[in-house]
């Protein structure tokens, strides 16, 4: 039974630290951002299929493959904001116009971003072996890859989070979430800012698409799915909150985990669950104010 449990709770554990790399990146994206970006889950797509192309391809290792992906990732998402969605920005009367046509615009980018992936990589489920080896924990047995990938995505949120906590930077962020208008008056490039903003929120993905392609198989359509994760763990979480999006993930994993014990089938309507009943009962999530 302690065997059971503990195996429970470890394989939460591990998701939930996929889950939170997820959030993090899309809440600086609509928290601070303003851009409920449905294609969020595209990028983590990009990524895990970059990490599988730069691996079985090139034999070039996952975790070094960190150092490329992820930069690139970024750059595609600070163009995309500052072509698109600054144009949308500038051009909206009001910023419930922007929240609205910058949704509209990311569905878009959806459809044009997996269906570019299905060109290259096809409809095939994709998959590689790396760190497969057994690790016994308590009892517990778990392959090396997955707890490799919950280090990796402890150890990234945190030090994002240090960034954004003590870097003048970081705080320039935080004030283009509290208030964009006074940040500008206070000599913060707003238009950098947000771009900077949603480039990392694009680097997050691309992160957590890599972890994935590790312990997971991939397909070209399997973004969606994770974009609807992510925006309930920032509900769960809190709007805007770095730290409520991380300690969201670490919930919704172990919840998960749970229901998949007792029913693989129910998952997927758990999360729609809490989803509803964090709306109803506290829309403001765990740290949100």
């Amino acid at each position: 039974m302690i065997v059971t449990i503990l195996d429970v709770v470890i394989a939460g554990l591990l998701m939930g630290g996929i889950y939170a790399l997820i959030a993090v990146g899309l809440g600086l994206q609509y928290g601070v951002a303003r851009v409920l970006n449905i294609s969020h889950g595209e990028f983590i797509m990009l990524g895990a299929f970059a990490t599988w192309s730069l691996y079985t391809k090139l034999g070039i290792n996952p975790l070094v493959s960190l150092a490329i992906c992820g930069p690139v990732v970024f750059i595609i998402g600070f163009i995309l904001h500052r072509t698109l969605f600054t144009r949308l920005r500038t051009s909206s009367g009001s910023s419930t116009a922007y929240e609205g046509s910058s949704l509209l615009a990311s569905f878009g980018l959806l459809f044009i971003i997996q269906n570019i992936a299905l060109i290259v990589w096809g409809a095939d489920i994709r998959r590689y072996t790396y760190l497969a080896f057994p690790v016994n924990l308590g009892g517990a047995i778990f392959a090396a890859n997955r707890l490799v990938a919950l280090s990796f995505a402890i150890v990234v949120s945190l030090a994002f989070y240090l960034f954004l906590a003590r870097t003048r930077l970081g705080k320039a962020i935080r004030a283009a979430a509290q208030d964009p208008v006074t940040a500008a008056l206070m000599g913060v490039n707003i238009n950098q800012v947000l771009a900077l903003c949603f480039g990392f929120g694009a680097l997050m993905a691309g992160l957590a698409g890599l972890l994935i392609s590790m312990c997971y198989p991939i397909n070209a359509t399997m973004g969606l799915g994770y974009t609807v994760i992510a925006i309930i763990v920032v509900v769960l979480g809190g709007l805007g909150s770095v730290l409520g999006s991380f300690i969201g993930g670490f919930i919704l994993g172990l919840i998960g985990s749970i229901v998949t014990y007792l029913d693989p089938g129910l998952s997927l309507a758990a999360y729609y669950l809490i989803f509803i009943l964090l709306l109803l009962v506290r829309p403001t999530g765990i740290l949100g104010k």
